[in-house]
């Protein structure tokens, strides 16, 4: 198994490259934001992203890439109110940490590009 702090540091080595991309923290843990948002972060042994396709409460739809993923789910801090957009993906899906992570990224910067 991967090393969560480890895999998650490497890939926000990377992303910071990026302009107006940069490692920071969010209540204490470890993200990555675009623009001085976040757009993912690290939390236990899970990646938390936020996704365009991450059904919303109350939508119907198909299941994103992320919620597809064993293991993945919603993220719920407060335990039965999740976060809208946010998806928590497990350390055993590190393989596609970097491809949700640009997704992420790209949906957050256009939010921001938006308003």
């Amino acid at each position: 198994m991967s090393d969560p702090q480890s895999e998650f540091k490497h890939l926000a080595s990377l992303l910071a490259l990026r302009p107006g991309v940069s490692k920071n923290k969010i209540f204490g843990m470890p993200s990555i934001k675009v623009n001085g948002k976040a757009f993912a972060c690290l939390s236990g042994d899970s990646m938390i992203l936020n996704l365009a396709d991450v059904p919303q409460a109350g939508r119907s739809g198909e299941p994103s890439r992320a919620l597809a993923l064993e293991g993945a789910k919603l993220f719920d801090p407060m335990g039965g109110r999740p976060m809208k957009e946010w998806a928590l993906v497990p350390v055993n899906q590190a393989e596609h940490w970097q491809d949700l992570a640009e997704a992420a990224l790209d949906y957050v910067r256009e939010l921001a590009e938006k308003g």
